[in-house]
């Protein structure tokens, strides 16, 4: 038997999901709560779920916070975020808390359910579109190029200070006059906001340039 429980302060999709899931072979879903102090109310250690599922944003604590202090308590219960929030920032920090899995509210009854047996089975599940900002976030194919306000020449300059050269090697390598490196790396560091060369060369390797 699966043991849910809900956090969810929209009553009519709480009672919803809990009905469902009351109705469903190997499923019990007694706890449904409309915040995470209501939640935490109950003592755990007596009618701990194996799975929650929890909106972000509640009243009083939100559902991000509620992970930690839920997780603090029991680690081993499996939070599930339901959830209309969708950006990225709200995904890596869910994740980041400890939750095991994202789903987004307008996920039918039938998926939230195998959802939780997926879960149970060792699994993450994410809707489908949580599934695709995570991969693009871990996938830097898919990343844009960040706009560079460095011109052809002055990157290339860069690359140079990246290699290691001196100045006077740096004006080989492009055939110009060391002044003109100079005058083109004076240039870098004032469209950059840096004030030496290392800083250049650490902006270079991190890809921000």
């Amino acid at each position: 038997m699966i043991s849910v429980a809900i956090i969810e302060d929209d009553e009519d999709i709480r009672e919803g999901i809990q009905k469902y899931l009351n109705k469903q072979p190997g499923f019990s879903c007694r706890l449904a709560e409309e915040s995470v102090e209501e939640f935490l109310s109950h003592k755990l250690e007596d009618e701990a779920p194996d799975v929650i599922l929890m909106d972000i944003g509640l009243p009083g604590m939100s559902g991000i916070d509620g992970i930690k202090l839920i997780k603090q308590k029991d680690p081993g219960i499996d939070i599930v975020m339901l959830t209309i929030y969708h950006d990225s920032h709200k995904i890596f920090e869910a994740l980041r808390a400890g939750a095991s899995g994202y789903l987004l509210k307008n996920t039918p009854l039938v998926e939230i359910k195998e959802a939780i047996e997926q879960l149970q089975a060792g699994g993450a599940p994410m809707s489908p579109q949580i599934a695709r900002k995570v991969i693009e976030h871990f996938n830097p194919a898919n990343k844009p190029e960040p706009e560079s306000p460095l011109t052809a020449k002055e990157k290339e300059i860069v690359v140079g200070l990246v290699d290691g050269l001196s100045y006077k090697m740096i004006g080989d390598r492009m055939n110009i006059s060391v002044e003109t490196v100079r005058f083109h790396i004076k240039n870098i560091y004032q469209k950059l906001h840096v004030h030496s060369k290392a800083e250049v060369i650490t902006k270079s390797l991190r890809g921000e340039i």
